[in-house]
């Protein structure tokens, strides 16, 4: 059976077609229809020259397009390394909250110590089983859903889930993946805990540990860290700092073969394991959250962490559990899988505990040694501080919205994700009467290769609808605000249809953009002019992350000003993880959710309204054409 799936895999893999270029006029119409009603009218008049001065014949696009084809004709995937620098690898804010999203698994309940390493046990030999699918190139092929479903995605991301490790650097990050020689395969993992680092090896003399081994070490683990006199400075702490300055430290650290060493063990681990000590904090909805994208700061389980690796499993003692994620090199639904598979495999089948009489001799795990100096604690210190303040920066509201789900929306014969789209639009325009540049992830797996472009959410008739719905003076009747509420819901699934299918706008214009960086052009006008600039800053960033587990996905705003909007959309309630900043006097997620609420209530009376005025049209029809009869 697996031969047969990996043969489907390669083949599907072989067929993929490229990611299109679209067509230079069509982005630039579709970019001019984004930007027209966020700006104000003279900006828009500048902007339009420009943009038709870009795109007239024999000028600079032209270039650039013509440019940007050959590019494709010649790559995998045109976009992919441009899109992976821009969007992460050149950023240089710090990992935790900023770029780093995290899986919210449901609350555990533990009796007591040994019950959460059990947990922990068996989520390692869980990852190990779907690591080992992987690996085999066994995993069954995704399809899309939703729009356009059906279609073979592909399916790369799953490879880089516990072989990529992201390196800081002063200037750009740089994202390495251990191709699969069978001398560089991870057999071990890190294991954190009371901010120290062990590595537990899960394979001994060519033979996978099983669950009553892996939990006889992490006893092991537990009393090694107990140990106050070996304790060393919390080094972890150094990789939630912004990546210049992590860079910065890591070249103080790398002065040092100790240090070398052990660096070299943690980069070269499947995943990081975090025994976190109990926080503290009633284990809400919104504090788990927030535990799990900060760890709770220094004084809690900040520092227990290594936020380069890609994967890092959390087990709470207080039974606050998750997953913590580099983004760089696969997107959500890669880390849903994954998740859902694990968690699966802890409550499903039967523990495998072994009797005690089979364990093996096992060597001990080993504690990762760290030398310091003066230079490095001043790097620590000044880590934990920054990573304080965007602790106590961090504003975040997970709202489960239990009125309806996804059912009652496709009972209105709308798109849910778009339905969605359209209410988060009218919760930001309740709070700040404008809509502004809005981000809602597409995946583009259908290519090659295929990550994600953007899905401009904020579209003029999600703008005509949010209009009619908070208009004081009731100047519109239902059936106007039914069909601004359809027309508004149509462009935005439009737009995700051309999204999906390679047609989006964002990644094009960067490619442009790049482009014109390697030719050493002068930077084209359409990219230094204010609108392009602020149709970057995107105030409001979306994702659906759905999951068929309990459990949520969550993430930080992407700019100051703004919010991070993550939903994951059940048959009868949807849950929404909504974050902003504290320091910026003009967000709150709290005021957010509450207007969303609001909105959310309003469309369905809405619709409810258009329903029925539809059931009494079709019966006085019927009573009509009955007295007709009658006749």
């Amino acid at each position: 059976m697996s031969i047969y799936i990996n043969l489907l895999v390669f083949f599907l893999h072989q067929v993929l077609p490229k990611v299109p270029v679209p067509p230079l006029k069509q982005t630039l119409d579709t970019y001019l229809k984004c930007v027209q009603h966020l700006v104000k009218e003279e900006q828009f008049k500048k902007t339009k020259a420009i943009v038709e001065k870009f795109g007239a014949p024999g000028g600079v696009g032209e270039v650039l397009q013509k440019k940007l084809l050959e590019r494709r004709d010649k790559t995998t995937n045109w976009v992919y390394d441009y899109w992976l620098e821009d969007m992460y690898l050149n950023n240089r804010l710090a990992l935790p909250v900023n770029s780093s999203p995290v899986m919210v698994f449901p609350k555990q309940t533990f009796r007591d110590h040994k019950d959460a390493l059990r947990f922990a046990a068996r989520l390692i030999r869980g990852v190990l089983e779907y690591k080992a699918l992987i690996d085999a190139r066994a995993l069954p092929v995704d399809f899309a859903r939703g729009q356009l479903a059906g279609t073979p995605l592909c399916m790369e991301q799953y490879y880089r889930l516990f072989t990529s490790y992201r390196y800081p650097g002063l200037k750009t990050d740089v994202l390495k993946v251990q191709m699969n020689a069978a001398s560089s395969v991870p057999e071990h993992i890190i294991v954190a805990c009371k901010n120290q680092f062990f590595v537990l090896d899960v394979v001994v003399n060519s033979k996978q540990l099983n669950e009553t081994e892996i939990l006889s070490q992490l006893e092991k683990i537990t009393k090694m860290a107990e140990n106050a006199e070996e304790r060393l400075p919390p080094v972890g702490i150094l990789t939630s700092d912004g990546r210049t300055e992590w860079a910065q430290a890591r070249d103080a650290l790398i002065k040092d073969q100790t240090n070398r060493d052990s660096l070299a063990l943690i980069e070269s681990c499947m995943c990081v394991v975090c025994l976190d000590e109990p926080s503290g904090l009633e284990p809400r909805d919104t504090t788990r959250a927030l535990l799990m994208l900060h760890g709770g700061g220094r004084e809690k389980n900040g520092a227990n962490r290594w936020y380069d690796k890609s994967m890092q499993f959390v087990v709470g003692m207080d039974g606050v559990c998750g997953v913590v994620c580099d983004h760089s090199p696969f997107e959500g639904i890669v880390l849903v899988q994954c998740s859902e598979y694990v968690m699966k495999y802890i409550t499903g089948s039967p523990s495998k505990m072994a009797r005690a009489s089979s364990i093996r001799e096992l060597p001990p795990p080993r504690r990762l040694l760290w030398k310091f100096n003066p230079h490095i604690q001043g790097h620590l210190a000044a880590a934990g501080d920054r990573l304080q303040r965007l602790v106590n920066n961090l504003d975040m509201d997970v709202f489960k919205f239990k009125v309806y789900g996804k059912e009652f929306i496709k009972k209105q014969k709308m798109s849910p994700d778009a339905f969605i789209q359209v209410a988060l639009q009218l919760a930001f325009f309740k709070c700040s009467g404008r809509l502004v540049s809005t981000y809602e992830s597409a995946s583009i797996r259908r290519f090659q290769e295929g990550r994600v472009d953007n899905i401009r959410s904020a579209t003029p008739e999600a703008l005509a609808f949010v209009k009619s719905m908070t208009d004081e003076r009731a100047t519109f009747t239902d059936s106007e605000k039914m069909k601004r509420l359809r027309d508004a819901i149509n462009a935005q699934t439009n737009y995700t249809i051309a999204a999906i299918t390679g047609m989006a706008i964002d990644n094009h214009l960067l490619g442009l953009l790049r482009i014109a960086k390697e030719l050493n052009m002068e930077k084209p006008e359409i990219f230094c002019d204010e609108t392009y600039l602020a149709s970057n800053q995107f105030i409001l960033s979306t994702s659906q992350v759905p999951t068929t587990v309990e459990m949520f996905c969550c993430y930080g705003p992407v700019v100051p000003n703004g919010y991070g909007a993550c939903y994951n959309p059940q048959s009868d309630h949807i849950i929404f993880c909504v974050s902003s900043f504290w320091e910026n006097t003009g967000t709150s997620s709290a005021v957010f959710v509450k207007v969303l609420n609001e909105g959310l209530l309003e469309i369905r009376d809405l619709c409810n309204r258009g329903s029925a005025a539809a059931t009494k049209l079709a019966d006085c029809s019927q009573g009509v054409a009955k007295e007709v009869v009658c006749m």
